[in-house]
């Protein structure tokens, strides 16, 4: 499986009411664990900068990421940003072999 990282930003819409923060949060983890049954959440994460949130998830190919992002962005309250990632020691390991 491969490791994703995405961004996500809410709209102002989505903070016009605080608690409804983690309602919406439900409501997409809900339908991703539906929609995607292969995808294997790691971690989440509030962050402070640009972005509103951090979630890192594996997932078997990029359509099954894909379709993660499309489904967090079909609520209408954000915008993804995703990224494959590497673990260092693969990247690493990748480095060495190259002439």
């Amino acid at each position: 499986m491969a490791t994703f990282v995405m961004l996500t930003k809410l709209s102002t819409d989505a903070l016009k009411r605080p608690a409804a923060v983690t309602e919406l949060n439900k409501h997409v983890e809900d339908r991703i664990r539906q929609e995607c049954p292969t995808v294997k959440w790691i971690a989440n994460y509030a962050v402070l900068g640009p972005c509103d949130y951090l979630d890192i998830f594996e997932a078997p190919d990029t359509d099954a990421a894909t379709k993660v992002a499309l489904l967090v962005r079909s609520f209408g309250h954000a915008t993804t940003e995703t990224w494959v990632a590497t673990a260092w020691d693969r990247f690493a390991e990748l480095a060495k072999n190259l002439k």
